[in-house]
């Protein structure tokens, strides 16, 4: 605890050694000094409760021990939401496994459990545009926050940019960096754009670090036979990096329709209704004039 903060607890009374109180007020100024912020505010709340449902201590103290962690737990994904940068919104519970059969629920669910980030392993997600790839990736990556893990979320062809920044530091200084130290790194829409020499041995270093010391997820729009020709037309480096990534790795080959012409299928459908509805009442009033 800084000096500072100390100095304001002995001029509140709250040290060394507060008096007994049943004062809320006094209470709730306790448990912010413990940090315990949420049950502060909640206090009064939680303390009318229990006199009407005629809780006992403990578990009055449960419930505000709960409260506490649970808020606690909200904010701690928030904020690592922001800093990981993956974007909001897809979930496991809101992909439509209905419209993409290529795609197991049951190996998703078993995904979702982590296991594989805890034993260092990879997930390869390949398919066409529009099939769900990056939807299922941050998904993944949302449930590895809300277990405890550490996630960087990059698009490759963004995410190019900081390894050619990076490129001349040194070995000891480069491990530090996010994407190298995160127990999981997410590299969205890999193959869209051909690499340089360069940024492949770059690719690779990354790769080759995080072997069997992080988990790994890329989507991507190529099959394992065209990333030589991503990687420079480098058929030896392309191995050397498959090897890596693949060794022991989940690879869901998606198939199917896009999402987005899902989309645009069902608004021009909605389009025609409307379109049709509004003819129809035309008509009637044609007809009623008549």
């Amino acid at each position: 605890m800084k000096i500072y903060s100390t100095r304001k607890l002995y001029a509140a009374g709250i040290l060394p050694k507060p008096p007994s109180t049943e004062d809320v007020v006094q209470l709730s100024e306790r448990l912010r000094a413990l940090r315990l912020g949420f049950a502060a505010d909640h206090l009064t709340e939680l303390i009318t409760q229990s006199v009407k449902a005629a809780w006992s201590s403990a578990r009055f103290l449960d419930e505000l021990i709960r409260l506490e962690l649970e808020r606690q737990e909200e904010r701690r994904i928030k904020q690592a939401l922001r800093i990981s940068h993956i974007p909001s919104g897809p979930t496991i519970s809101n992909f439509d496994f209905a419209y993409q059969p290529s795609v197991s629920r049951n190996q998703i669910e078993t995904l979702s459990t982590c296991q594989w980030i805890r034993d260092c392993q990879c997930v390869l997600l390949q398919g066409p545009p529009g099939v769900g790839k990056t939807h299922l990736a941050i998904a993944l990556a949302t449930r590895a926050l809300e277990n405890g893990f550490s996630v960087s979320y990059y698009n490759v062809d963004e995410w190019m940019h900081q390894l050619k920044r990076d490129g001349e530091v040194h070995p000891m200084q480069l491990k530090h960096r996010k994407y190298m130290a995160s127990n999981l790194l997410v590299l969205d829409e890999f193959g869209y754009q051909s690499m340089s020499r360069e940024e492949a041995n770059l690719f690779f270093r990354v790769v080759s670090y995080r072997y069997q010391k992080g988990s790994t997820i890329i989507t991507t729009n190529k099959g394992i036979g065209s990333w030589p020709g991503v990687l420079a037309g480098d058929e030896v480096l392309a191995g050397a990096i498959l090897d890596r990534l693949l060794h022991s790795a989940t690879v869901l080959n998606i198939q199917g329709r896009s999402y987005r012409l899902k989309d645009l299928e069902s608004s021009l459908a909605n389009q025609s209704q409307a379109a049709d509805k509004s003819s129809g009442i035309a008509i009637g009033e044609s007809r009623a004039s008549c």
